[in-house]
């Protein structure tokens, strides 16, 4: 009996020109106030951009999870995410597990862009879980946010260069960070931060990572951020690799570590003076 579906032979020409399948995701969220509470007005989920609103535990703010169904990143990759906190609202995302971003083929990289924008008297936390980098791999992540004069934002993101606790190291790569934060339309703060080439050679420098494996920037923005910068330099007092400064009504702070377990110490460390000790997403506690 003959097969009912033929299989298929690809010559080598045929397998050059086929196009390689590609991640695309998009994501929108926005939060009402309902009397005292912070509720969900508005979502869109697009191809492997997904979320999840989990019962708030006992001190925490109203939560959504993000999460890529795809399974991780790689060249050519594409989500974008969008969330609204509308006035008077409170509310934390965060991200279901670490995003990995795989070896690129190619020359594009994979893309994530987020745009956040924060209403007037809103308390706004942007909580993603580290990116783990390997080796070969193109990232390109973008962050804006648009913000009320009154209102606060709390923002991280991480990176961990390989899976540190296995012992792997990156040594080719394209990563790049930018950040651009917005109050009344005003910019008050711009970053990026590019690294490619041998990755580990250039994070060995003392001038880059004097061999920290792992990096993260938080940002606090709000009229109270100048009378937290003392407490949080005492909450990382006794690690070895960060700063923290203020200006602007604004605490930016920069975190290196040895590995992904000891940056995530840190980070947790650092959380707590900015969030008023209210407990962490109960998908950072997996």
């Amino acid at each position: 009996m003959k097969p009912r579906f033929a299989a298929t032979s690809w010559s080598e020409e045929e397998r050059a020109g086929a196009p390689l399948a590609r991640a695309e995701g998009a994501l929108e969220i926005s939060f009402r106030r309902r009397g005292a509470l912070t509720v969900l007005d508005h979502l869109y989920q697009q191809g492997c951009a997904k979320a999840r609103f989990p019962r708030p535990e006992t001190g925490a703010l109203t939560t959504a999870v993000t999460l890529n169904t795809s399974g991780g990143l790689t060249g050519g990759d594409r989500l974008t995410t969008q969330i609204t906190w509308g006035e008077g609202t409170a509310a934390t995302v965060a991200s279901q597990a670490a995003e990995r971003a795989y070896r690129a083929i190619g020359p594009a990289p994979a893309r994530l862009e987020t745009r956040l924008q924060v209403g007037p008297g809103a308390l706004a936390e942007w909580l993603p879980q580290e990116t783990i980098f390997f080796d070969d791999a193109a990232l390109s992540r973008d962050l804006q946010v648009e913000m009320a004069a009154d209102a606060r934002f709390l923002g991280l993101e991480q990176v961990v260069f390989g899976r540190t606790a296995r012992g792997e190291v990156v040594r080719q790569g394209r990563f790049r960070d930018a950040w651009r934060l917005r109050r009344d339309g005003r910019l008050i703060y711009a970053d990026v931060f590019a690294l490619g080439g041998d990755i580990e050679a250039k994070l060995a420098h003392a001038a880059t990572g004097q061999g920290a494996r792992a990096a993260a920037s938080l940002l606090y923005a709000g009229p109270d951020a100048a009378a937290r910068l003392e407490e949080l330099r005492n909450a990382l007092d006794h690690f070895a690799l960060w700063g923290a400064s203020t200006y602007d009504d604004m605490i930016v702070a920069r975190l290196l570590a040895p590995t992904g377990a000891e940056l995530r110490r840190m980070v947790l460390a650092a959380l707590q003076p900015l969030r008023d000790q209210r407990p962490v997403p109960r998908v950072w506690q997996i």
